[in-house]
């Protein structure tokens, strides 16, 4: 089941990862994202111990060739699993076993890896891969959602529809935006929805959060004159 966008954005130094699959609560399992380290997606008979694995040996500075390949390696069910990787620097690796329900496989671009399974078809992954690559005028976030959009317009799970998240970190162990849609008829709009809210209050509130290198701002006066001229309240 699933599938799923890692993603870099050079020019402000985010790390997100995005997923949609007819699946309950995908997020609580699929992407593990850290501020400052990279990203791990692990899917189809997904193994929930690759994720905090990967992110482990990519805060050690190890490349996700070397990290895909140990971690599939180590693991007696790597016919089934579907793992990809990315790396602070932009650099990615996939998995794609070759017992995964069909259609599987992956893709992947400058700053950004694709991979699903249970798919309608390639097409799937390829939407996904080419409308992220072509909207690069967008937040990342706004970017990920817009890329897995395309992906669903062409078929996405062949199952249907349930549950869909999205996750961005930047220079934080903890991220700036963690939105989950655990059970929806049409989880890609219920989550751009919620993209939308955090916009208008979450996402300004979050840069005044204690964070790796400063200890936030504790005035409350000046946390909301903040957020007021950033939304034009």
């Amino acid at each position: 089941m699933t599938w799923s966008i890692l993603a870099r954005d050079p020019r402000t130094g985010e790390i997100g990862a995005a997923v949609a699959t007819r699946f309950f609560a995908v997020g609580a399992l699929c992407l593990k994202v850290e501020g400052g380290t990279g990203a791990v997606a692990t899917q189809a008979l997904i193994n929930p111990m690759l994720g905090p694995a990967g992110l482990d040996r990519l805060r050690a500075g190890e490349a996700p060739e070397e990290i895909v390949r140990d971690l599939i390696a180590a693991d007696p069910g790597e016919a089934v699993r579907q793992l990809h990787v990315l790396a602070l620097d932009g650099r990615s690796a996939r998995h794609t076993g070759a017992g995964c329900v069909d259609w599987a496989g992956h893709r992947d671009g400058p700053d950004v890896s694709v991979a699903g399974n249970m798919l309608a078809g390639p097409e799937v992954v390829e939407a996904t891969l080419e409308t992220f690559l072509a909207r690069s005028e967008l937040p990342l976030a706004a970017r990920l959602i817009t890329a897995l959009e395309a992906g669903e317009a062409r078929g996405g799970d062949k199952r249907g529809k349930q549950s869909a998240a999205l996750v961005v970190a930047s220079r934080d162990p903890y991220p700036d935006l963690d939105l989950r849609v655990d059970d929806h008829p049409d989880p890609l709009a219920e989550l751009r929805r919620l993209h939308d809210v955090a916009g208008g209050y979450f996402v300004h509130f979050r840069r005044f959060l204690a964070g790796r290198d400063h200890p936030g701002v504790f005035d409350r006066a000046v946390i909301m004159a903040a957020i007021e001229k950033a939304t034009g309240g």
